[in-house]
């Protein structure tokens, strides 16, 4: 994984970990825009927002998982979780890699992208 992209990977996984702590709320319902595929935060700005093939921006996903219309990243969701699960647990000292996977297997479903 690239150095940047591993970065904003950690930065996720901080944010990811504040909201699991929220009892009672369901990330997606929060008023905090992630990318619907990799659940990263993606701010109020369309800096890190992916795009279309029209090279327009993409409300929905970020410049990391989706470039020109396709998706970047063509694993399943459980792939997906895999290659986050180290860098969730680095990212947050007092979360083991089980916990980290286990809050992304119930968030992930949520997103549009691996939503059945």
């Amino acid at each position: 994984m690239c150095a940047i992209l591993k970065i904003i990977k950690i930065q996720l996984y901080k944010t990811l970990n504040t909201f699991v702590k929220k009892e009672g709320k369901n990330m997606n319902e929060m008023n905090q825009k992630f990318c619907q595929c990799c659940g990263m935060p993606m701010g109020d700005t369309d800096g890190l927002n992916g795009t279309n093939a029209d090279g327009s921006k993409n409300e929905e996903y970020c410049k990391y998982c989706y470039e020109n219309g396709t998706f970047t990243f063509n694993g399943t969701m459980e792939e997906m979780i895999e290659a986050c699960v180290p860098n969730m647990a680095a990212a947050n000292p007092n979360m083991s890699e089980e916990e980290a996977r286990k809050a992304m297997l119930t968030w992930f479903p949520t997103l549009k992208r691996w939503k059945n």
